[in-house]
């Protein structure tokens, strides 16, 4: 996967649409700051004319990106990047004034692929022509060397006030957003093709973007791509809206629908990928790599099945590289979450870990079968993704098939849990044993793992209410099992147990907590490396 999450990610593309022209000029760009002949002459357009170039282009061998000044973009690297600002007095409103400020991202060293972006209104669409008087640029700056109509290297949506974004699209096809918080963590992508298998991974790109305000009242803006790589093609429509909840916090909604061309064989497809980063957390800080006591944008995969279940899984970094699959026929949900929200477990007062936006994934039709991937890869930096999560289909994608995927998209503070649950809010591990003994007098090859659980559904519970935890590992034997309330906390529940090692490889682990027939909690799911006792 190897994306470095503190460069800017490569990006793409060209396209050549066959649309016919029109005459009208369009309101929107009318409100811009930008000139009318900075934009070429409006076009048809449509999602289903998108999908017909995408079908079209399914049909041919795939072309590369042609880098327009790979010499001029060499020498613009990341300083050199961030001396490049976008003028505020050229920033795009897509629909009315001041309603969507959108404002693009110039090309450089590690975005040099072209990307193509137009306005949308009334069903005509104007392409914005890349110049340099859309961005300051120092005097003797290697960009002054880029010619006019280059591309760009993506764009952003603006905060009303033009001093923040919340959305930006740049790299391969990968976008996020800040979340509620306003800061940006984890990335999403529009699709993965064989991520961690033994063959390279494809990283198809968004070669060419549409953007157009929504005829819905708070509908948000539409943002239409076409996605293009070797073994695929695709036209995606992605209804992104900035929604203020009840309690005061932003959430940030994407109804996407992807429909997908497959022009070659694909061993693996991924469906609403998305990536991050997990060095270390409050199980797995063993060793002082740091000063800061974690450090991660994720802590966890949530799921909420086809038949109703929900599970946690907490990330971890492996040993070495590690996939877990977990199969399911038509799921309701899953995401990547940073349920963990309290800044004295990070103490990092510069990027703020504990304002790092979840993402859940609502599949809005029937997805069959398949399996919830996760990617798990070993890092000893903070600079690098290394979790991946997406849908994996049972169905191999063939070519010539048509694949149509329909999901919402949230990039949220937590995803809503029922009063009914008790959820996982935290997992620690340690030698095994009764504490207070020496660590030679502890059972050898024993490891003890303590959850806490939450929830209003402990109310009125104690030791004595029949509780227990229900647990079990793939190898190896459990003993030492124990749970009951932790004095002083309301509506937190402790469960423990000891794990005895069996063999070298790694050993899941599956826990709740019931009363009687009823599940008290959600589904707690962990994969342990004995190496590690």
């Amino acid at each position: 996967m190897d994306t470095n999450r503190r460069l800017l990610l490569k990006s793409g593309g060209s396209l050549g649409l066959a649309w016919l022209l029109a005459a009208r000029p369009l309101n929107a760009i009318a409100a811009t700051g930008i000139p009318q002949n900075e934009f070429k002459a409006p076009q048809p357009f449509s999602f289903d004319s998108l999908e017909k170039e995408a079908r079209r282009l399914a049909q041919y061998s795939y072309e590369p990106p042609v880098n327009p000044s790979p010499n001029v973009l060499a020498e613009i690297d990341y300083d050199q990047t961030q001396r490049i600002r976008y003028r505020t007095d050229r920033t795009v409103h897509v629909g009315n004034a001041d309603r969507y400020p959108v404002q693009f991202f110039h090309m450089n060293k590690y975005a040099s692929d072209p990307v193509r972006i137009s306005l949308v209104e009334g069903g005509q669409a104007r392409e914005l022509i890349y110049n340099q008087d859309l961005f300051e640029i120092p005097s003797g700056h290697p960009a002054e060397g880029l010619r006019s109509g280059a591309g760009f290297a993506g764009f952003r949506i603006m905060a009303e006030d033009l001093k923040t974004d919340w959305f930006a699209a740049i790299g391969a096809s990968y976008f996020r957003s800040s979340g509620p918080y306003n800061q940006y963590g984890l990335s999403a992508r529009g699709i993965a093709i064989d991520t961690a298998m033994s063959k390279p991974e494809e990283f198809p790109r968004f070669k060419q973007y549409w953007l157009e305000a929504s005829s819905e009242p708070d509908g948000g803006m539409i943002v239409y791509a076409l996605l293009d790589g070797p073994s695929i093609a695709g036209a995606y429509r992605m209804q992104t809206k900035r929604v203020m909840q009840p309690d005061g916090v932003y959430r940030v909604v994407m109804e996407i629908e992807a429909r997908l061309h497959i022009r070659a064989d694909i061993d693996r497809i991924g469906i609403a990928p998305f990536s991050s980063m997990f060095w270390y957390g409050e199980d797995t800080h063993q060793e002082p790599r740091d000063w800061r006591p974690e450090i991660h944008d994720s802590d966890g995969l949530a799921v909420l099945t086809g038949n109703g279940e929900r599970i946690w899984r907490p990330i971890l970094n492996p040993p070495h590289a590690m996939t877990n699959a977990f199969s399911d026929r038509n799921p309701k949900g899953f995401g990547l979450l940073q349920r963990d929200r309290n800044f004295d477990h990070y103490l990092d007062d510069g990027i703020f870990y504990e304002k790092r936006p979840s993402v859940w994934v609502e599949p809005l039709d029937a997805w069959g079968e398949g399996a919830v991937h996760l990617i798990e890869l070993r890092t000893d930096t903070e600079t690098w993704d290394n979790i991946v999560a997406c849908w994996v289909p049972k169905e191999k994608a063939k070519s010539g098939q048509r694949r149509v995927f329909r999901y919402r998209l949230s990039w949220l503070d937590d995803i809503p849990f029922p009063a009914s649950l008790g959820r996982t809010i935290g997992t620690w591990s340690g030698i095994g044993g009764p504490p207070g003994l020496s660590y030679n007098a502890r059972p050898a090859g024993t490891r003890k793992f303590v959850i806490d659980f939450a929830g209003e559904v402990f109310e009125g519970l104690g030791r004595d209410s029949g509780v227990e935890l229900i647990v079990n590992c793939s190898r190896g034997s459990i003993s030492g099992i124990a749970t009951y309330p932790v004095v002083g906390q309301r509506h937190r529940w402790r469960a423990m147990f000891d794990l005895k090692e069996a063999g070298i490889e790694p050993i899941d682990l599956r826990a709740y907590l019931r009363k009687g027939d009823a599940a008290l909690t959600e589904t707690w799911l962990y994969q342990f490396f004995p190496s590690s006792v």
